[in-house]
């Protein structure tokens, strides 16, 4: 029996003696055994010390020992040493050290990821983000390296959804393009990504627990658009060929639609059938003013004029605004001249001028509805021609309160006036220049008799 416990005894020490020198690597462990645990620790300390005075350039070499020797010691030793190695690339000026530093750049996020890489606060996705994000910051113009980060950071997003970081979602909306530019995905690829992002963005908006990030997000939102926009893919028959089948799955998700409505006017698609139905479903669910009249006028493109016309009188009733008020009446006013509807033009105008008393526009039309319907009013010649006495007035009244529309207001006086009847014709009639004068018919309004 002392003979066995002797030998158990030596096998024990020889077995110490083999495990004193094993680092954290070596042994799976936090720190190393023995001796290297306390080589581990005071690395550890050297380079923490040094990094929190910003002493990077002393740090680094305790750092570097520590990262080696006992990968599994804490997470800050690579969030830390990505701050020194980053800031080590961007001081250098030789190329065979910038590459070395590179490459060390992108172990940090492969050995955090081995050894972190279930850390609740940054797990294994954001650690790919991030590392993207390293890559395309020094080596944005390497076709590989473009790929490979636009490949994390898919992934990525795709794990991380509402999780994902701000800079994650605008920087892949951006390689998504170069990917595009380069031939390496498709229209739909791009179309596909950009509504990843937007229904990430939109979510994270919506929730009070982002905030913060609101602002940020809103400035991303408008550039992943932007960018999306711009990129050559989002045409509008690949718009309406990735959202058309879309439609009416989600012709209640106003987001949905916002996002669609937008996306057809940066791609200027007035003439698309889909931006007609999402609009209207749009303006059903949160109606504005601004989505009446963008109705009103894809019903006018469609020669829809009734429907154009109530949508122009909801964009009225909706907006806040005297000056869009006043722009609304104008419209309408301008509709009813066209269909020859000239009481409703007069209405309209009339409107508008209550609304905007200083524009001269819509005095213009009342004076082109009193001069287009001159062949309608009296049953004289002459009675007819009284109409252009009326509707100079208002070209006149027109230049009186708006000086911007007195060239034109001009022109259309010298053209009407030419209209007036003569002096003798005026004398056979009984009357005299300067005399007032009621014009009859559906204009009844009081003017001065003049000569041609």
């Amino acid at each position: 029996m002392k003979a066995i416990k002797l030998i158990t005894l030596g096998l024990l020490i020889s077995a110490m003696g083999t495990t004193v020198a094993q680092t954290g690597r070596e042994s799976g462990t936090q720190y190393g055994v023995g001796q290297d645990s306390i080589q581990c620790l005071r690395s550890l300390s050297l380079y923490s010390e040094n990094f929190r005075n910003n002493n990077y350039e002393a740090a680094f070499n305790s750092w570097e020992a520590a990262f080696n020797n006992c990968p599994a010691s804490t997470v800050n030793l690579y969030i830390d040493g990505r701050t020194m190695v980053r800031d080590k690339i961007e001081n250098n000026e030789d190329p065979e050290r910038f590459e070395e530093l590179f490459q060390l750049l992108m172990q940090i996020h492969d050995q955090r990821i081995e050894f972190f890489g279930d850390h609740q606060r940054s797990p294994e996705p954001v650690i790919k983000g991030n590392k993207a994000l390293d890559m395309l910051r020094y080596k944005r113009n390497d076709r590989s390296v473009t790929e490979e980060a636009y490949d994390l950071l898919k992934v990525a997003i795709n794990e991380l959804r509402t999780d994902a970081q701000p800079a994650f979602l605008i920087t892949f909306m951006n390689v998504s393009v170069n990917m595009y530019n380069l031939g390496q995905i498709t229209p739909q690829d791009i179309v596909q990504n950009y509504t990843m992002l937007a229904e990430i963005i939109d979510r994270k908006l919506k929730d009070q627990a982002y905030a913060r990030q609101h602002n940020a997000l809103e400035d991303i939102k408008d550039g992943v658009e932007r960018m999306f926009a711009n990129s050559g893919a989002a045409s509008c028959s690949v718009i309406e060929e990735i959202y058309g089948p879309q439609l009416e799955d989600n012709k209640n998700d106003l987001a949905w639609l916002q996002r669609v409505s937008r996306l057809l006017a940066r791609g200027l698609c007035e003439d698309s059938e889909l931006l007609y139905h999402v609009s209207e479903y749009q303006h059903n669910i949160e109606p504005s003013a601004s989505s009446a009249f963008g109705l009103a006028r894809m019903n006018l493109q469609n020669d829809n004029v009734e429907r154009a016309i109530e949508y122009f009188e909801q964009a009225v009733e909706l907006t806040e605004s005297d000056l869009q008020k006043s722009e609304y009446l104008h419209q309408l006013s301008m509709i009813y001249l066209s269909q020859d509807r000239y009481s409703a033009a007069r209405r309209e105008a009339q409107r508008a001028i209550s609304v905007r008393p200083d524009w001269g526009e819509p005095y213009i039309i009342i004076g082109q509805a009193y001069a287009a319907s001159a062949d309608q009013v009296g049953e004289s010649s002459f009675e007819t021609k009284t109409v252009f006495w009326a509707a100079v007035d208002k070209f006149i009244k027109a230049k009186s309160v708006d000086p911007e529309v007195e060239d034109r207001a001009n022109e259309y006086i010298d053209t009407y006036s030419a209209h007036f009847p003569a002096s003798d014709e005026i004398f056979f009639e009984g009357f005299e220049i300067g005399e007032t004068y009621t014009v009859g018919g559906w204009i009844n309004e009081r003017t001065t008799v003049r000569a041609n």
